[in-house]
């Protein structure tokens, strides 16, 4: 079955390559988005050597033609557990509804599908689902919602995210399957190590996220020479059976920031000796200190967001990624290259990885060639986690 697709508001591009892997290896039709996202989008026409049109509405811009399935990736700040002003009604949430009316009004595909933070199926987003379906049923369109998380699609990084996705039906929603939980997720390590296989020439592998020495950091000295009795960064992380943060991981050997600013005095670091001190005040009133430090991998890594891309240090050799070994996490393909990698590194973090984003797809290809059961309902969120699915106006935070 041939497929036309498209997307709105692409960003580096994850959603658009995984659609296109499950689409019989198809490229859209067209990229559509919006000024304010041109520099993030750069990645993806880049990618597609600007063959496939690249057309920015805000800027008199309009779709060609209309396609079977449009993705979307707006950002997700105004939902995100990461941001402090998150919220029903942050404006960051307005560009899900722009996208979503103009693909609805002006293009009428038979599916639109979009991923967003996992708030959006909690008690939060209440207000962002209820408008999103005031826009759908206004065009003719049911609405649905999957919850789940990238390791339940295979990947090395714990990360819930939600999906939305419209339907053009009457009273009805198909019922997405569920992924195989038994599947123990790629470590994080096999991941890192299949950014191997990109070309010997490529520029992504000879860039460094971070150019320096991870055990040159004073507090992973510290955690190597002291805690540790003086071992090297490959000794370290093979002794692992879990992602160490090194602060974490000083605080769990019983040495506290009093002990570890001596030393820090010692060895010539005074502003480190300071910052252990106020750290040492602060956890000891009850309050809380950033950890925003190395991390040493093993199995499985957190949230790759942050601080995790210029952070995370090789599992064997005692550096940082590569911009590729960074790609690769977010499982890019092999020969896509990021623009001004140093200065976009974040861009690959406002992204979906592919293999999340593939089993979505696959399930709207299933939608299409009439493969999937249907429920009798115009909206319907379902919980990957537990299999489960809720229909009609139940409370969203039974989800949570």
């Amino acid at each position: 079955m041939s497929i036309t697709h498209a997307s709105i508001v692409p960003l580096i591009g994850g959603m658009t390559i995984a659609q296109q892997l499950e689409f019989d290896d198809t490229p859209p039709d067209y990229l559509l988005s919006f000024s304010p996202f041109k520099n993030n989008d750069s990645h993806l026409v880049n990618y597609y050597k600007n063959e496939v049109p690249y057309i920015v509405l805000d800027e008199g811009g309009k779709h060609p033609h209309r396609v079977d399935v449009v993705s979307s990736t707006c950002p997700c700040a105004g939902l995100s557990s990461l941001s402090q002003s998150a919220a029903s009604d942050s404006p960051m949430n307005e560009w899900m509804f722009k996208s979503s009316e103009y693909i609805l009004e002006k293009v009428q595909p038979r599916v639109l599908f979009a991923e967003n933070a996992p708030r959006l199926a909690s008690k939060l987003g209440e207000p962002v689902v209820e408008k999103l379906r005031q826009i759908g049923h206004k065009n003719g369109y049911t609405f649905s919602i999957f919850r789940t998380a990238s390791r339940l699609h295979g990947l090395s990084q714990v990360r819930e995210r939600t999906f939305y996705f419209f339907w053009k039906e009457n009273g009805r929603v198909p019922l997405l399957e569920y992924t195989n939980k038994h599947a123990e997720p790629e470590s994080i390590e096999t991941t890192i190590d299949l950014a191997k296989l990109a070309c010997n020439v490529d520029p992504m592998s000879q860039i460094l996220a971070n150019e320096k020495t991870p055990s040159q950091d004073p507090y992973y000295r510290y955690l190597l020479e002291v805690v540790q009795g003086g071992v090297s960064h490959r000794d370290y992380a093979v002794s692992l059976t879990r992602t160490a943060n090194v602060l974490r991981a000083i605080e769990a050997s019983g040495h506290d920031y009093m002990r570890v600013s001596e030393w820090m005095t010692q060895n010539g670091f005074a502003k480190h000796a300071e910052r252990c001190k106020s750290m040492h005040l602060k956890l000891g009133m009850g309050g809380n200190v950033m950890r925003k430090q190395i991390e040493v991998p093993c199995g499985v890594i957190g949230a790759f967001v942050g601080h995790m891309p210029t952070m995370l240090t090789h599992h064997r050799e005692d550096r940082f990624l590569t911009v590729r070994e960074v790609l690769s996490i977010m499982k890019m393909p092999l020969d896509f290259q990021l623009l001004n990698p140093l200065k976009n590194l974040n861009h690959c973090c406002q992204n979906v990885p592919v293999t999340t984003a593939r089993h979505p797809a696959r399930m709207v290809r299933k939608y299409l060639e009439g493969k999937l059961d249907f429920e009798n309902s115009d909206f319907i969120i379902q919980d990957n986690h537990r299999d489960r699915v809720q229909t009609g106006d139940s409370p969203l935070e039974s989800f949570m």
